[in-house]
């Protein structure tokens, strides 16, 4: 989830978490053009135009975000342009705007503070609201996930995408209680959730036991892996050569996929033995990126200090090479 801390220096009195590594990354320069993938509330965007002469585009699928973003606009005239669409898209929705290539696009993955903050959009158990969770305005909401799906395909989501080693129990118990009557809000589901797993002694009890079963639904709903590798195909379409790619994920899905692109892109994916033929002349693509760091950078201890949500917070970065960008259906030259 997208972190933020108060600073009323930023816009809305947020900063995004990692800031300054993520500005080291994309290192902006005068007369370049920058894409803030996951606008939210344009902490990246202003640190950007702050940062240098440049021009910088805002992207983002909830359109609060990019009413938000109309203020920060007219202070930029001429400089800043947000529009709403889905950062998996964001080369064709450069590309319409006549914006492309690109040397930076920085990605802040997760949902946002405000969505977390506003009742109404169902992210949160904090409030009892609607069960709805969708980032944008389009297709189904968590609501109708735990009410229609049957007990095994909940029960899968809630594994993978939430990480639950009880995901059949809660899986269970929400079929269970849907039986008696829709799951509509999101304080019926948690307490459902709630009797499933218990509260057991471990390292994470202070965490509440519905966490692991929301975000694993939220993910679900706005279907953020496929995003994310949507979107990081877009980035290497969208990059000019020298361009610079910053990735900031908050849990082990996200930054695994992350991880996972970066490696295949670098060229850094081993043979599964030494013994192992060398792939045969062009029949493996150039690697259409340089790795700035080896591991993925964490924040430092007085951010994480300052803003415990940013403790998980992990970025990794790279830099875009002249190869051309990857067909993803054979993963040769597109």
């Amino acid at each position: 989830m997208t972190a933020a801390s108060h600073n009323p220096t930023q816009p809305g009195g947020h900063v995004p978490v990692m800031l300054e590594q993520v500005l080291e990354a994309l290192a902006p320069r005068d007369g370049g053009i920058y894409v803030d993938a996951t606008f939210g509330v344009g902490g990246y965007s202003e640190a950007i135009l702050n940062a240098a002469d440049c021009r910088v585009w805002g992207i983002d699928r909830d359109p609060a975000a990019v009413a938000r973003g109309a203020g920060m606009a007219r202070r930029h005239a001429g400089r800043l342009q947000v529009v709403e669409g889905r950062f998996g898209d964001l080369d064709s929705t450069l590309a319409a705007h006549d914006a492309l290539p690109v040397d930076g696009i920085a990605f802040d993955l997760g949902v946002s503070s405000p969505q977390l903050d506003e009742a109404e959009r169902g992210f949160s158990f904090r409030f009892d609201s609607p069960l709805d969770m969708r980032m944008g305005r389009d297709g189904p909401t968590a609501a109708d996930v735990v009410n229609d799906l049957d007990e095994r395909e909940l029960a899968g989501i809630i594994r993978d995408f939430g990480e639950e080693k009880k995901a059949r129990r809660v899986a269970h118990a929400i079929v269970e209680a849907r039986a008696k009557e829709p799951i509509t809000r999101t304080g019926a589901l948690a307490e459902v959730v709630r009797g499933a797993v218990g509260r057991g002694k471990s390292k994470t009890q202070d965490i509440d036991p519905a966490t692991r079963t929301f975000q694993a639904l939220r993910i679900y709903v706005n279907d953020e892996i496929g995003e994310i590798e949507r979107g990081l195909r877009a980035a290497e379409r969208a990059l000019k050569p020298g361009g610079r790619l910053a990735v900031v994920a908050f849990h082990s899905l996200e930054d695994r996929a992350v991880k996972q692109f970066l490696r295949t892109r670098s060229g850094d994916v081993p043979r599964a033995s030494r013994h192992s033929p060398l792939p045969e002349a062009g029949g493996q693509p150039a690697p259409t990126f340089r790795v700035l760091h080896r591991q993925a950078r964490k924040p430092d201890a007085d951010e994480v200090a300052n803003n415990p949500r940013a403790r998980s917070a992990r970025l990794r970065a790279a830099e875009r090479t002249d190869a051309p960008a990857w067909a993803h259906a054979t993963g040769g030259r597109a």
